[in-house]
């Protein structure tokens, strides 16, 4: 324990690194979702191409990607765009799916009673059926973002500073406890993750919560 104590600075500076490899592909791949998912939605002759696509990037070994990124966008080894670049692209990958999804729970009814108000395409879009698909949509955030936490760790591996950190030096020095604070630094900040998005759902679903005091 005192071990834990001794190194607290450096457990928080390596969870906020590890939050920003996470957190920020998780926001830059939702916004490059969101048109892709839209598109797929609307274009049924090209959702296949669109959805198939972006799922086999998902295929890719994590390891493998982080090595190739350097030699893809020209950057330093250790530049820590490629782990942003690298997360964006799985994050993409797992957020397009859900996007369809989202979009294809709101009742066709609705969609239907927002054309005949005079919304065009784009505006209904934005202003109806995204906000009705935020509950679908949170849903898929949560798990990307849970994966996003797990991949960035495997990072360290080529020497990005993370939690992935004490993983690898706990495992190479033969000490379990600072494999243990990795672990259960990883976990916490999953759950963080977690809990702010279904934060921003609560705060985006009204109607929810109207129904949740009723």
């Amino acid at each position: 324990m005192s071990w834990v104590l001794d190194h607290l600075g450096d457990i928080g500076g390596y969870a906020v690194a590890h939050a920003l490899l996470a957190g920020i592909p998780l926001l830059v791949g939702l916004l490059l979702a969101l048109p892709l998912g839209w598109l797929a939605a609307r274009q049924p002759r090209i959702a296949a191409l669109i959805v198939g696509g972006s799922g086999l990037l998902y295929t890719i070994p994590s390891l493998a990607l982080f090595i190739l990124m350097p030699l893809v966008l020209g950057s330093r080894i250790l530049d820590p765009v490629n782990v942003y670049v690298a997360m964006t692209i799985y994050t993409v990958a797992l957020l397009v799916r859900s996007v369809v999804d989202a979009l294809g729970s709101v009742p066709e009814s609705t969609a239907l009673a927002a054309t005949a108000m005079g919304y065009r395409r784009l505006g209904r879009a934005w202003s109806i059926e995204l906000p009705l698909a935020v509950p679908v949509l949170a849903a898929g955030l949560r798990v990307a973002a849970v994966s996003n936490v797990s991949i960035v760790s495997v990072a360290s591996l080529v020497g990005y500073p993370q939690l992935g950190y004490y993983l690898t030096d706990g495992y190479q020095r033969s000490f379990p406890l600072e494999v243990g604070v990795g672990i259960v630094a990883c976990v916490l900040l999953a759950l963080g993750f977690d809990l702010a998005i279904r934060a921003g759902e609560w705060a985006l679903t009204p109607w929810a919560r109207a129904r949740a005091a009723g």
